[in-house]
């Protein structure tokens, strides 16, 4: 079997904010750590973890779109070459496509189809535009509108359109169905799964464990900040062949699996305890727990946990 070309390699990702605290006084607010993610070309990862881990972060860094306040640690390896400020520019909009989780970003004084053609009149273009129009039920006429003519999953179905109009490289998806009809959630994901199979990595970032499980290749369990395990998608069609506490407790919540809860929330990047951000909220718990938990390779998958087997 032929080895894959890692497009994207994420190691020892960080994110931290800078904010004032009493007065005058600076302080650094780490919310992503230790964060690792491998993208093939012609792979479909999803990173998923609950509201709040910083997921969106991560697609905002590889893009080079973070706030002012933000700074990055790490490393960022695009095609073989650190992604840098320069590169990101560059890249961004072309190789590098960003599905975006907010419809804000379109741009509300600007038609939609010249958005999404990137202003170009070929016919060419107008008519791919014209067919990814039709199979997400956009009339032909919606080009001539602007963002706020539209309703809200209308303007969802166009920002999933900007990655199916060029021939991108690297696609990330940052939470691309919220708001969408069962049937065109399926649509869109089985879109991204055609751009993995034409040869494009895509990276999607997602709440949804369930929706993710049906397309991706690799599943990037998210907590707190921070990456707990990394696994293949069947590896979910068991708890047992799960790793990490966390990607179990997920497991258990799917709706096939009896929607079962753990107790307990996500702790805050303030409150976050010693070692193991998952072990306050973890049954197999020990003092082992509390110190440095390195990154382990376990039956074809890796975990940031010192009891898994």
């Amino acid at each position: 079997m032929e080895k894959k070309k890692v497009i994207l390699d994420i190691r020892n990702f960080s994110v931290s904010f800078e904010q004032y605290e009493s007065g005058f006084r600076k302080t650094g607010l780490p919310v992503i750590r230790n964060l690792d993610v491998k993208v093939h070309a012609g792979e479909m990862v999803a990173v998923v973890g609950s509201s709040g881990s910083g997921k969106s972060l991560l697609a905002h860094g590889i893009l080079g779109i973070l706030p002012y306040n933000a700074s990055m640690g790490g490393e960022l390896i695009y095609d073989g070459a650190p992604l840098t400020g320069e590169r990101q520019k560059a890249l961004r909009g072309n190789e590098l496509v960003l599905v975006p989780q907010s419809v804000a970003f379109l741009d509300p004084l600007m038609k939609i189809g010249p958005q999404i053609r990137k202003g170009k009149k070929d016919r060419a273009s107008r008519e791919k535009l014209n067919e990814i129009f039709r199979g997400y039920h956009l009339k032909e006429e919606v080009q001539e509108q602007y963002p706020f003519e539209l309703s809200g999953g209308m303007n969802r179905r166009v920002l999933v359109s900007t990655a199916l109009m060029g021939n991108p490289r690297l696609i990330i998806a940052d939470e691309p169905t919220p708001g969408l009809h069962m049937d065109m959630v399926r649509r869109v994901m089985s879109h991204f799964r055609e751009l993995a199979d034409q040869g494009a990595g895509v990276l999607l970032i997602t709440h949804d464990l369930e929706q993710a499980l049906q397309v991706a290749d690799r599943v990037v369990v998210f907590y707190a900040g921070t990456t707990v395990e990394d696994a293949r998608a069947e590896d979910f069609q068991s708890e047992e062949t799960l790793r990490h506490p966390y990607s179990r407790a997920l497991w258990r919540a799917l709706p096939q699996n009896g929607l079962q809860f753990i107790r307990g929330t996500q702790p805050y990047v303030k409150d976050l305890p010693e070692g193991c951000p998952f072990g306050p909220r973890c049954g197999s718990c020990t003092e082992e727990c509390k110190g440095e938990i390195p990154v382990r390779e376990i039956r074809g998958g890796s975990v940031r946990c010192v009891h898994a087997v």
